[in-house]
Parts: structure tokens; sequence; C-alpha cells
């Protein structure tokens, strides 16, 4: 018997839950449920977290949460709750299935094509830091971390997963011809940890173009794996595909703990009404069974689900209208009297299915500190200096390149990553803030973090400084990215 820990959510989730929970007691899937409390009206209740402490510790404990839709408190500097859970339990490859469902019309249902792919998504890093400051009233800025040992996470989950399941083909989505440093780096890795894999396919695309290709073709893709954001996107834009999010499970994987959870809204709307759909989170709870290991009941689930839906059986916001529709506690109790029947396609044989069990390491007594196996030792080769100035840059240019400076030179000038010195157009628009950098006057100089204070000394005469950033090199390459 698995205890799992269970948190209903906010909205249709307590009614959608209490329907898949009726469905794997029907199948005697040997779980233990231990409800918590979490989601947005625990928030209410004065928990800052979304939380109570018993429930952190619950989940902590267990390993497993399968968690209904939560809503994230709005307009009080709240982060997402949903997001919070996957960061804080190290959640790192967010994996969502999309398969053409039968009963499900959508557009290439009708055309006959069979979309079935899988999208991993990097689930820590990226702009999900939500690391965000104004440096003036007019300029905000957002930083976005992108780590090797973070890349390395997912991407070899990802190569394991696809040796499990068979999967041929995997492809790295990415902008690295844009953000050649952070996309650039999990693109690198990605290719470096293929080389271990041989007998899987790889090739990489840009995910603008892939966006384009999943909406003409998506039958050209088996598994893409992408950063954060853009994963974020494209595997919203993959529910389309497949009818929605209400089709829609993610699974969220970590070495200690894994969420399994409907990625939808809450829809307040029709919250207690018994209308809502409840095939997303249960799609969600087949992975959780198939994670722990529990095949068979994940299989007899799968097959009966599938084939009610063959049935033209429905709720309200999907399916052939002239069927009639049936409630949530109705739908699963359809579901429950097919359990041991087939459906006419897309059969599930538990039997050839690979177990997904991460091995989870309870009572961590420290935090993990992941780190690249070979780090490079790198050298500073400069600072660049993000300062206000809201006059014509010519002023700017010629304080700069008038400091009394003993080790570092002006080379360049930016302004929202388009260059004003030392080339530069006066149809350039211009706001407020600049990036002026300096480095070292030749490759002898050796630099320090203390050559800093210099510039800074020097520039805090004339400007007001917003940051600065500290340049390195490795042996082999520049580790920023030119003005």
């Amino acid at each position: 018997m698995k205890s799992i820990a269970v948190a209903k959510g906010d909205g249709i989730g307590p009614e959608i839950m209490d329907a898949v929970l009726k469905i794997f007691k029907a199948v005697d899937a040997p779980l233990n449920f231990v409800e918590i409390e979490m989601g947005k009206w625990v928030y209410d209740q004065g928990h800052p977290s979304g939380m109570t402490d018993l429930a952190k510790k619950t989940i902590e404990e267990l390993g497993i949460l399968f968690k209904g839709p939560m809503e994230t408190p709005k307009g009080k500097g709240i982060k997402s709750l949903n997001v919070t859970a996957r960061k804080t339990w190290n959640t790192y490859a967010n994996i969502r299935v999309f398969k053409t469902l039968p009963g499900v019309e959508t557009v290439f249902s009708k055309a006959g094509i069979p979309i079935n792919i899988t999208i991993v998504r990097e689930n820590i890093e990226d702009t999900y830091g939500g690391i965000e400051h104004f440096l003036s009233y007019d300029l905000a800025l957002c930083r976005r971390f992108i780590s090797r040992p973070g890349c390395e996470q997912v991407l070899r989950y990802t190569f394991e997963m696809a040796v499990k399941d068979n999967i041929k083909k995997i492809t790295c989505g990415h902008k690295a011809n844009i953000m050649k440093l952070t996309d650039g780096i999990f693109l690198e890795t990605f290719y470096q940890i293929a080389k271990e894999y041989p007998n899987v396919i790889v090739d990489d695309i840009i995910v603008d173009d892939l966006c384009m290709k999943l909406v003409t073709r998506p039958d050209l893709f088996e598994c893409i794996v992408l950063t954060n954001l853009q994963g974020d996107i494209v595997s919203d834009l993959c529910a389309g595909l497949v009818g929605g999010l209400g089709f829609a499970p993610s699974s969220n994987i970590g070495n200690d703990i894994a969420i399994f959870e409907a990625v939808h809204g809450t829809a307040p709307s029709i919250a207690g009404k018994n209308i809502a759909n409840p095939t997303a989170l249960l799609l969600s709870g087949i992975s959780m069974l198939e994670h722990i290991g529990y095949m068979k009941e994940a299989a007899l689930t799968e097959n009966a689900l599938f084939y009610t839906l063959e049935q033209n059986i429905h709720t309200i916001d999907f399916g052939d209208q002239e069927y009639p529709t049936y409630n949530t506690s109705d739908f699963a109790d359809k579901i429950i009297e097919n359990l041991g029947k087939y459906p006419s396609k897309n059969r599930i044989e538990w039997s050839v299915h690979h177990i997904h069990e991460t091995k989870t390491r309870y009572h961590s007594k420290d935090n993990v500190i992941i780190k690249s196996k070979n780090p490079e030792i790198l050298t500073i080769q400069g600072f660049d200096f993000f300062v206000s100035f809201e006059s014509q840059p010519t002023e700017l240019i010629y304080r700069c390149l008038n400091l009394k400076l003993s080790k570092l030179k002006l080379t360049g000038i930016s302004n929202r990553g388009t260059q004003i010195w030392p080339n530069s157009s006066v149809y350039t628009n211009l706001i407020e803030m600049y990036c002026c950098r300096f480095e070292k006057l030749n490759i002898d100089i050796e630099l320090n973090q203390n050559d800093v204070l210099e510039v800074f000394q020097e520039l805090s005469s004339h400007f007001n400084i917003f940051s600065i950033e500290t340049l390195h090199n490795s042996k082999e390459k520049m580790l920023f990215s030119s003005i």
C-alpha cells in the first residue's frame, strides 16, 4: 500500500479530485490517500505559503503529491502556488503527453492525423525565478538563469525516459540563435548528453519554427525538450492540438518528490455544479500510477477511459452534442462501469509498459548542491556598468572615454542591446539606461573583483549606476554577449 498526499485544490478541484479518487478505489489501486491542506483557500486562512506546515511535512515524507488546480492570489505579490511547489521540491522535469483521444474532435482528428507528442519542460530555472527589478520608473529588468547542472538534470531524464518508453527521436526546441549563452548552454548540453545515447535520434529546432510546424504537421514530432518558459508556451500549444487543457496531463518529476496535477484553471464560475471535466486530472493520475509501478491499474483505468470516450460519453465541455451530456460524478461512474473493457484503438497492454518509478530519497538533512563535474577556470575580462543618462549620448561617451583608469578602458556602449558606440545611428530610439563596457587594457593584465571599485568611483561622480555585471572568459571563449 502506497501513501500519497492529496490536495484537492480550489474551484472545481474538490469535485474532479473526488471523481478520480473514486475511480482509483474502484480499480483497486493499492493507494492510501492522505488529504492535506493546500491552495488559495489555505492562503486565505492566513498561511502565506498556501499550505500548512503539516501539509509540507506530509508531502516531504511521502514523496508523492497528487493535486487539483490551484488559484494564485492576485494583486498581492504572491508567487504562483503551483510554480512554488515545483521549485521548492526540485521537480526539474515537467512531462506532458498529448495524444489524440477518442470522442474528442479536433482539426487533426478530422483529417485523420494522429498526435502522440511528449513535451519535457525544464521546470526550475529560466525566467520562472521571478527575479525582477525596476531600475527606474520606466524600466524593469528580469533575470534569466540557465545553469549547466540544471540542464543536465532535465536532459538526462529525457534521454532515460526515451530509452524506457522506446521513444526513437528527441527534438530540442530553443532560441539559441538569439539567446546565444542561455539557450546556447541548453542546446550544447543536449548534444553532449545525446552522445551517451547513440540509439536515440536527435535534432534541434528554433522555437518559433517549432510552433509553426506543430500547428501544420504535429505528426513530425515524437518528443520535444525545452527550457522553462518556451516549454510552458509550447505545451499549452500542444494541448490545443488535442482538444484543450481539459485533456492535458502533467507530471513533475524530481529525484526526491514527484507532483501530478491538472494544469487547467480552477473554473470558479462552474465550481460546485458537478459539471467539470475530470479527464486531465485522471490522465495525470494514470501517470502517477505508472510512476509508482502500478502498471496494471494504470492500464485498466486508461483502457476504461478510452472505451468510455469511444462510446460518446462526455461532459458538457466536449464531445458530440447529439449524445447525452454527463455530469462529473456520472462520467466517473461510467468509467468505473467500463473497467475491464478495451477501446477499439490504442489498447494499453500493461505487461509491455516500463516502470517509471523514481527512487525517492526521504528526509534529506542538507540541500543538494548541483554543479558541473569539470568546471572551467574563469578569468575576469572586464565589467558592464548600467547607468542612467537622459540626454544625447555624446556627453556620456565623452565622459566615459576620459575616465582616469589604470587597468581598464571603454570598449563599447549600448542602449536596449543596440550598439551606440563606437557605431551608431541617429535613427536609434534611446531610453535613459546605457550599458557601458570596460575591459582590461591588454591581455597581460589580471583583474579581480576589487578592480570594479576604481570604475565605480569614477563613474558614480558622473552618473547614477543601476547595476554592474562581471565579464568572464574561459580558456576557449568569451562568456558574455557582444555590445
